[in-house]
């Protein structure tokens, strides 16, 4: 049975976070941009990284540090992408160097990641003169400090805890994330950072990590660009003491049930957090012939920039849906379909069998008015379902991102 806890990336036994203002960007609100999370024992560590062709030099680093399935910790900077810039290799070994120093590691002991914007240098004179002091104050409450370094235009920090029991032992698992635009991940700016006590191989916890990433945070859909910078990255130290999962039996689905609660919970925090959104958009496609198909057709809509709009005019324009699906290249009868929205406000059935059904157009408003609305799509071809995330389009989103460098 799972259990939600306090603690986020320092929950699990053994790990510990801090963060503080290194001044990454130079003047400006002294928000903590540099964070350091370690582990008291080296972890088994995986992790999964944006399909972007452009990749930031930090994801290239923890590939070759993660190579053989080890890791005792992460350092990780917001303010600056370190992406496509002069140094970046050598500014993101930096980073990991500065943090084995600060620690008593080795810089192939951490994953590093960075986020920002894309193009300038990153001041890696700053993070290496801070880390020392971030080190210091390592503790077993950091982890909402760390949360809040990764932010970027995110209005709200993104961590959780969840508990479970494997083998008789209590395991628990804990993650921070960021993301609010420039999200579309294909893992696989969203950073995610995931610690667990549990005793679990690095070829599992690899295994886990991308069932679970396909179905949580690739179904996440901001404003349909993938970062450069995208990372997920998981550390097990094993500390919980339970018996070691080393293939894929009881504990594993257990494990992994607990890993899909976080990375759902991250991928909805994402959504809802888009930028200059008002809500969090929840696309369900049920009773299809394939999950695959689910997919594409929950994807297509919670990517519609009109259903987008629709939904912050709390508009029920079901049209848009059937478009939106017909463009996924997705096989499916129109004529079959059924179409709901859904809120805390109640439901309205606004398509029937492909057509138009009476609708009260006052109580669909008030429906779609609310902070998460459901758009429920039922199929009636088979029984397979799917569910995606996005969010609604305003005018704020493009002032954000307009002015997103100055």
């Amino acid at each position: 049975m799972l259990k939600e806890i306090t603690g986020g990336v320092c929950a699990a036994a053994g790990f510990k976070a801090n963060a503080a203002f290194c001044g990454v960007k130079g003047k400006g609100p002294e928000k903590p941009d540099v964070a350091l999370i370690l582990s008291e024992q080296e972890c088994a560590a995986a992790a999964v990284y944006t399909l972007n062709r452009v990749k930031a030099a930090p994801l290239y680093v923890t590939m070759e540090h993660l190579e053989n399935g080890s890791a005792w910790g992460v350092v990780v900077n917001s303010g600056c992408a370190n992406a496509c810039c002069p140094r970046s290799h050598e500014s993101a070994q930096a980073m990991c160097e500065a943090a084995a120093a600060a620690t008593g590691r080795e810089p192939k002991d951490f994953a590093v990641a960075s986020t920002g914007v894309i193009g300038q240098a990153l001041n890696i004179g700053v993070i290496e003169k801070g880390l020392p002091g971030i080190a210091a104050g390592l503790s077993e409450s950091g982890s909402g400090l760390a949360a809040e370094a990764i932010m970027t235009t995110d209005r709200s920090k993104k961590e959780i805890a969840l508990s479970l029991e494997l083998g008789g032992k209590e395991v628990r698992l804990g993650a921070i994330a960021k993301g609010s635009s420039m999200i579309h991940p294909n893992m696989g700016t969203m950073l995610c950072f995931i610690t667990t006590d549990c005793a679990i191989t690095p070829q599992m916890l690899e295994e886990a990590l991308r069932e679970v990433t396909a179905r949580t945070f690739n179904r996440v859909v901001v404003d349909g660009d993938s970062s450069s910078n995208d990372m997920c990255v998981a550390l097990a130290n094993g500390m919980a003491g339970n018996p070691l999962i080393e293939w894929k039996d009881e504990d594993f689905q257990k494990f992994k049930q607990a890993l899909e609660e976080v990375c759902t919970h991250m991928a909805r925090a994402i959504a809802a957090d888009g930028t200059g959104s008002t809500k969090l958009i929840t696309c369900r496609v049920r009773s299809a012939r394939s999950e695959e198909w689910a997919e594409r057709l929950a994807r297509s809509v919670v990517s519609s920039d009109l259903i987008k709009a629709s939904m912050f005019a709390c508009d029920p324009h079901w049209g848009r849906v059937m478009i939106a699906m017909g463009c996924s290249k997705a096989p499916f009868r129109p004529e079959h379909v059924d179409i709901y929205f859904r809120s805390e406000a109640g439901e309205v059935l606004a398509c029937v069998r492909g057509e138009a059904a009476p609708l009260d157009m006052d109580k669909a408003r008030e429906i779609l008015a609310q902070k998460e609305v459901v758009i429920d799509v039922d199929l009636h071809e088979g029984e397979e379902e799917a569910v995606c995330w996005g969010c609604d389009l305003t005018a704020e989103y493009v002032q954000i991102n307009g002015n997103y460098r100055k």
